[in-house]
């Protein structure tokens, strides 16, 4: 058969099934294959909270989408080109995100009369047939079927086993559509079924017909190229934004040269931080599934006390349990790194949906005046400098600091060009191992011009202190109830807080000019859309900027300053009004907020409209 090959600069495309249909393993491979070539990437998984939803039904849908281009790409595409369905309920669910004119590739099977009424469609209706899809490029193909002819030979394989391969052949097909190789997924399922010889071959097997069915049939004549994108020379490999988080963490254990201790509890979508770094115990990395919420901080905390880096991991609903603790930590003044990836709320709200809703829980949601640090990862690859430079705060700060992520960054990926162990900083930290000239005794509560106290570990003869939630006594560390000593204290716990400020970089504008008519002020996951965004806008001759806040308590010095060149500030958010009540209230500016909560991230599109009413 002749085909022909066209270049294409820049495509996105969403597979969508069933969740047992396997398309969250058919976006990563496509995505690993796509990162092998050098081919920049970002993409968005999307599935549902329940562990097994209802087969064919509309809650029940999984999705992965993954934009991939050769120019440099910050989001996973506001629509998507190729629309890659397994079943009726994938295409009610996705079709409103796909482009006028796009392409679906449908599984016929999946349109059967079941599936049809189990995703609500009227009786007798069946979009692949009425004529509702005529507007777009509808591909029908039996995968089904197919994969069960490629199989046929399998006669130790059952139906339903033979029917689990069915997103092999999709994968092969656009793997052949997309001028890819097979090498990276053979490898990948030899490492997974070695063992399972009938497994790894009849998945190898339906891998290879997907492709062949596009090498042999008539009806598509055309495969596209996507060249590599032209990125900063390095070597790069793809990440996740919980494992560039997890080696962000082992990293600073290296250059500070402590143990780490991680205790937790497991919660979606922070997870995988524990699964991960309890692969690297040789790296002096503790793992500890606590029974509780409360259990894992505690221990946590316990481990620092001792001089370990303390971590907790978790999401909003076990921020809210680990709150007393943070409290303690506050008073001891010790070093935590409390980590929460954010999602739907409040209660169990959505657990696989992404939101951006726990930073006013960050700044004050704790009993008392207990201020904290706080820092925020902009994109998955982002989670790594931001968990190195979370520990850094922690240890020389002396103080609990908590670290934002949310879960669309935790499972979102990209290209990540790694730093070598040499160029990262040392992380200088020191134990009282001696007193101080002028001192006779051992005083806990005795700071340094960065109102930091001392870090003694128990054990160190001459050293020995309390430590406990009741208010301290300034220097002594004595228990004191007096009406002024808790004053002072609150202040100075606040002042060194504050003092953080002159330990961190300046903040900068992303993009577009230093001063104009629009700034588009974000924080997290927001990134890659207002980049975007503004890029586009800059393009257009708008004085639009951005300005990406990563330390968001305390502000960097200078944010007052950028905000005040600029005749408007606009701030989106995937909540309801959370960081544009703080600037409102710390800078006196009439920021104006853009919300979004669905779930779902804010788009490139959504943006640009937005700042194009405000001017």
């Amino acid at each position: 058969m002749n085909t022909h090959e066209e270049v294409v600069q820049d495509v996105v495309i969403k597979f969508a099934g069933d969740s047992g249909d396997g398309m969250q393993l058919t976006g990563q491979q496509f995505t690993n294959n796509t990162a092998l070539l050098g081919i920049d990437l970002a993409t968005f998984p999307d599935f549902p909270a329940e562990i097994r939803a209802p087969i064919g039904t509309v809650p029940g849908v999984s999705g992965f989408q993954v934009h991939f281009s050769s120019n440099q790409v910050f989001t996973p595409g506001d629509i998507c080109d190729v629309l890659v369905i397994m079943n009726a309920a994938a295409l009610k669910v996705n079709l409103k995100s796909l482009k006028p004119g796009g392409r679906i590739i449908a599984n016929i099977e999946g349109f059967d009369n079941k599936n049809l009424r189990l995703a609500n469609y009227p009786e007798g209706v069946n979009p692949l047939e009425d004529g509702s899809l005529d507007s777009y490029e509808l591909i029908k193909i039996d995968v089904t079927k197919l994969t069960r002819e490629a199989l046929k030979d399998f006669t130790d394989l059952g139906t339903k086993e033979r029917d689990r391969a069915k997103n092999m052949f999709v994968l092969g097909f656009i793997y052949w559509m997309y001028n890819r190789k097979l090498d990276n997924t053979i490898d990948f399922l030899e490492e997974k079924f070695g063992k399972k010889e009938t497994i790894l071959q009849s998945n190898i097997k339906v891998l290879q017909a997907g492709y062949n069915y596009g090498d042999t049939t008539e009806a598509f004549t055309t495969r596209y190229t996507v060249e590599k994108a032209k990125m900063k020379p390095g070597l790069y490999r793809s990440i996740m934004g919980n494992q560039a988080l997890s080696y962000g963490l082992i990293a600073a254990t290296e250059k500070s040269g402590l143990p780490m201790f991680l205790g937790t509890y497991p919660i979606t979508p922070a997870s995988d931080i524990l699964h991960e770094l309890s692969k690297y115990k040789s790296f002096g990395i503790r793992t500890f599934q606590a029974e509780d919420e409360i259990a894992g901080i505690t221990s946590a905390i316990g481990a620092s006390y001792g001089g370990s880096i303390g971590v907790t991991t978790t999401s909003g609903p076990g921020m809210a349990l680990k709150t007393e603790a943070m409290g303690l930590a506050v008073m001891l003044e010790i070093p935590l790194v409390i980590i929460n990836i954010q999602r739907g709320g409040p209660s169990t709200g959505l657990p696989t949906k992404t939101e951006q809703s726990d930073l006013m829980q960050a700044y004050y949601g704790r009993n008392g005046e207990c201020p904290m640090p706080i820092i925020a990862s902009a994109t998955p690859s982002d989670c790594f400098d931001v968990a190195f430079e979370a520990v850094r705060i922690a240890l020389q700060h002396m103080t609990p600091v908590i670290l934002l992520s949310d879960g669309y960054i935790a499972n979102g990926a990209e290209p990540w060009r790694f730093p070598q162990s040499a160029d990262l900083p040392n992380i200088a930290i020191s134990f009282k191992t001696t007193l101080s000239e002028g001192e006779n005794k051992f005083l806990p509560y005795k700071r340094d011009e960065k109102f930091v106290r001392p870090w003694a570990v128990p054990g160190t003869a001459g050293f020995e202190h309390r430590i406990g939630g009741l208010e301290k006594q300034d220097i002594t560390g004595n228990i004191s109830y007096d009406a002024d000593n808790h004053q002072h204290m609150v202040k100075i716990r606040q002042a060194k807080v504050d003092a953080i400020a002159n330990f961190i970089p300046e903040q900068k504008i992303e993009c577009g000019p230093e001063k104009g008519k629009v700034l588009i002020l974000g924080w997290g996951s927001t990134f890659g859309a207002i980049k975007s965004a503004v890029l586009d806008l800059n393009a257009m001759g708008h004085t639009v900027s951005h300005a990406h806040i990563r330390y968001m308590r305390p502000f960097p010095k200078n944010l007052g300053d950028i905000i005040k060149n600029f005749d408007h500030v606009l701030i989106p958010e995937i909540n309801n009004g959370q960081l544009v009540k703080i600037i409102r209230d710390q800078y006196l500016v009439d920021a104006k907020a853009y919300n979004k909560i669905m779930g779902i991230p804010i788009t490139k599109g959504e943006l640009i409209e937005k700042v194009l009413k405000m001017i």
